[in-house]
């Protein structure tokens, strides 16, 4: 398990941030409008399906003033971008652990063979596909909405075999970090998945450091492509008043 080391402190910030402002971006497409506050991001209504209530900002965030913020009654989430609430005493539990990872500005490609074809997402019928891969048989479907697709900050990435969406993942950004979110592949193999994200982020966006989390599998395929772990994070949920 990694901890949070003094170094590593301001790349969880700007990691956790860039993650939040992914959030934000995704529930305003339903409607749910979230609030930056200086430590946390917060909904006060429940939030999309996988989508948290909250998002830690800061380390210094108390359990009290994130459970002021958000709808605390069953089913609400609360991702501790810090690893250090407990929240057990209000009757949540940890849903599941994972690690902030940093890949600096300086990344490039390196030259592989791959069958896949990676093109940007730009219509309903296609994300509607993208969404059905990336979901599998055990994930919702219906959080992706056309309206994200028209954010000026977001870039949804299909990898395809012929016409059949196979690998995915997500990057938005902004000043200081890209983020790379929700990568996948059909076929278990999540090192080309990220070597295809990583690569339209160079061809596509500014030269910026890229963060994201993952545990895992995952997280094995964003090390073996360079990125390094610079904290965890906890995800907590309530299921039970």
């Amino acid at each position: 398990m990694c901890y949070v080391e003094t170094g590593d402190l301001a790349l969880v910030q700007l990691a956790a941030r860039n993650n939040a402002e992914w959030c934000d971006a995704v529930c305003r497409t339903h409607g749910v409008i979230g609030t930056f506050h200086p430590d946390v991001w917060a909904s006060g209504v429940r939030t999309p399906e996988l989508y948290p209530d909250a998002v830690a900002l800061h380390q210094s965030l108390s359990v009290e003033r994130v459970l002021s913020y958000v709808d605390d009654s069953i089913g609400c989430s609360i991702k501790d971008s810090f690893g250090v609430m407990d929240l057990r005493f209000a009757a949540f539990r940890v849903l599941f652990e994972a690690e902030w990872i940093y890949l600096d500005s300086h990344w490039r490609p390196r030259e592989q063979k791959t069958r896949l074809r990676w093109a940007v997402v730009r219509n309903a019928s296609a994300l509607k596909t993208w969404e059905t891969a990336w979901a599998g048989d055990s994930v919702v479907t219906g959080i992706f909405l056309p309206d994200i697709l028209r954010h000026p900050t977001v870039l949804i990435l299909g990898g395809y075999d012929g016409d059949r969406v196979v690998a995915g993942g997500v990057l938005n950004w902004g000043e200081s970090v890209i983020g790379l979110s929700n990568v996948f592949a059909v076929t278990g193999d999540l090192s080309e998945s990220y070597a295809g994200c990583l690569t339209a982020a160079v061809d596509r966006l500014p030269a910026l450091p890229i963060v994201g989390y993952e545990a895992g599998d995952a997280l094995v395929a964003a090390h073996q492509l360079g990125f390094r772990s610079v904290g965890r994070l906890s995800i907590w949920v309530k299921e039970i008043d």
